[in-house]
């Protein structure tokens, strides 16, 4: 009975000492794998449809991002609900690397103070990885609305209060927030129009069916540049590089400075090791001459920071436009 009994404690030691073998393997094969990283395609996640503004910026540094990896990086458009589909389903995937997502100022900003409750986390659910760009907000008028410059539109506005409606792309959109901005710096009133999108707005724009939108320049340079819109007022500390005849607000006086811009993010869980790679491929990318000339040609401004300074400015964003969202009583739900 002794010697069974001593056989069964040898047997529970031997168990005890493989499973703590095992245990302390166990971070050297993570590791492992992290160093080998990546193995398979990478996915891009975009929120909003194929063919914007913020699909051309994804797809741009992907084809760069991808050339660094050294693997696929392909993008998954997943559109609706202001980005909110695409952050619940980035915020739910595997934090394994594999996953990557074009967080805008509304998703990491304006939803959480917009929306009581929502299906993720903006402060917990996201690993930041880095800045991409921005695009400045421009109010431009109509072909036939009769403005001629940003003084012929002030004074318009100042003598007129309410009469003149401005289109955005939605509620709760960076244009909206910007143009909410813009009229409580100027003392001006206007008639917002909410669209379903910046693509039905401009071409009612175009069309002469409203006579003002908060437009940003990747979704309607084409029209710009063709003379279809006419640009005013850039919301921008500095003139629009592609539009340097262009003044800003801030010239004039008002205290107005907005952009729409692009951050990439991926799943909290993501290892901090993967995320480092990650943010540093990221950073040669959007500093490539040619991902920053074609972002220029298509209305982009390449922004590129690493992880820590993206964290330093959305802290800053959130400061500046819940303090307005909350002034201005603005709520979605």
């Amino acid at each position: 009975m002794t010697t069974a009994r001593t056989r069964t404690f040898r047997l529970a030691a031997a168990f005890v000492a493989a499973s703590a073998a095992t245990l302390l393997l166990a971070p050297a094969a993570t590791a492992q794998t992290a160093s080998t990283y990546p193995t398979k395609p990478v996915r891009w996640v975009v929120g909003y449809p194929a063919g914007g503004g913020t699909d051309y910026l994804a797809r741009t540094a992907g084809a760069q991002l991808s050339q660094q990896l050294a693997q696929p990086v392909t993008v998954d458009n997943r559109p609706g609900a202001g980005a909110i589909i695409a952050s619940e389903n980035v915020a739910r995937s595997p934090g394994d690397g594999y996953t990557v997502f074009s967080a805008d100022n509304g998703v990491l900003v304006y939803n959480p103070a917009l929306y009581k409750k929502l299906p993720y986390d903006a402060e917990k659910d996201f690993a930041l990885l880095g800045m991409m760009g921005r695009s400045p907000l421009i109010i431009t008028a109509a072909p036939g609305a009769g403005f001629s410059d940003a003084k012929a539109l002030i004074a318009a506005l100042k003598a007129s209060p309410g009469k003149y409606s401005i289109a955005t792309p939605g509620t709760g959109s960076p244009h909206h927030l910007a143009y909410e901005l813009f009229q409580r710096e100027a003392g001006v009133s206007l008639l917002h129009i909410p669209y379903k999108g910046g693509a039905p707005a401009l071409q009612d724009l175009m069309g002469n069916q409203v006579p003002l939108m908060m437009l940003d320049l990747p979704s309607g340079i084409s029209a710009v540049k063709a003379g279809k819109v006419i640009p005013l007022l850039a919301m921008s500390a500095e003139r629009v590089p592609q539009l340097p005849q262009l003044p800003t607000a801030k010239e004039l006086g008002y205290a107005v400075e907005a952009y729409t811009w692009q951050g990439l993010v991926a799943p909290a869980a993501t290892p901090k090791d993967i995320q480092a790679r990650l943010g540093a491929d990221l950073l040669k990318s959007m500093n490539d001459t040619g991902v920053k000339q074609k972002l220029y040609d298509a209305g982009w401004e390449a922004r590129p920071t690493d992880a820590t300074e993206m964290a330093r400015f959305v802290d800053t964003e959130r400061k500046k436009w819940h303090a307005l969202i909350k002034a201005r009583d603005i709520k979605l739900d």
